[in-house]
Formats: C-alpha cells, sequence, structure tokens
C-alpha cells in the first residue's frame, strides 16, 4: 500500500516540478500569508481543479488567475509576455525577438479583447477558451 501512495506522490511533485507555471500556481492555490507553500486542503484544491471532473468554467476561471501575474483581474500586455515566456521558455534558443512578441500580443489581443480596452478579462478569456475544446481536457495533472 506505501509503495504505490508513494510512487504517486512521486509522480504528482515531477508533473508539477516540470510545469513552466508552478510558482502562479503555488501562489493562486495557497492559502498561506505568504502564498508561497500549499496546505494539504491548498493541494487537494489544486487535484480539484486540475481533475477531468472540473468543469470548463472552474478550469478557466483558475487558468484565467494564473495568468493574471500581477494578480489585477486582467490579462494585460506584461501578463501575455510572461505566459509566453513560460511556454516557449526563456533561453536564447527559443524566446521570441522583441518584435515577434509585439505581433503575437497583437494577435492575441485582436482576437480575445472583445471591449478593446487592451487587456482580457475574465469573461473574454472564458469566451476565447470556450471556442477552445480541448482546453479541458489539455488544463489537467496526467500520472
Amino acid at each position: 500500500m506505501g509503495g504505490s501512495g508513494s510512487r504517486l506522490s512521486k509522480e504528482l511533485l515531477a508533473e508539477y516540478q516540470a510545469n513552466p507555471f508552478k510558482e502562479r500556481i503555488c501562489r493562486v492555490f495557497s492559502t498561506s500569508p505568504t502564498r508561497d507553500r500549499l496546505s494539504f486542503e491548498d493541494f487537494l484544491d489544486l487535484l480539484s481543479v486540475f481533475s477531468d471532473t472540473a468543469t470548463p468554467d472552474i478550469k478557466s476561471h483558475y487558468a484565467f488567475r494564473i495568468f493574471d501575474f500581477d494578480d489585477d483581474g486582467t490579462l494585460n500586455r506584461e501578463d501575455l509576455s510572461q505566459l509566453v515566456n513560460c511556454l516557449t521558455g526563456e533561453s536564447e534558443d527559443t524566446r521570441l525577438s522583441a518584435s515577434e512578441m509585439k505581433q503575437l500580443i497583437d494577435n492575441i489581443l485582436e482576437e480575445s479583447d472583445i471591449d478593446r480596452d487592451g487587456t482580457i478579462n475574465l469573461s473574454e478569456f472564458q469566451h476565447v477558451i470556450s471556442r477552445s475544446p480541448d482546453f479541458a481536457s489539455s488544463f489537467k495533472i496526467v500520472l
């Protein structure tokens, strides 16, 4: 019995450690005053959101919070830049040039910023996610 639980814990930790958003995930799910560690209850909440049974609305809400790096309730150009850097990596080989980054963010805002205020709010984000049928199945922890 202990061997199975230990294997599961190691797999979860490996999955978490490999995630480019691990610091943001911790910050969003943590209830500690410094938001830098997860309690057991925080960890259970995290697992619930990343499970197959979580609704697309719940998943998109937490994805938005994870991607909102400055925690201001919107995804602005800086948030989007940090999001892209997390996905592509920040090494010389993978980092986008300034002009590529600007073009990509311009395209994202063109597609997503319905009210044209220069940011993406939760409603706009959820609208975009609703048009992406693979989002819910890809926003999970795979063991």
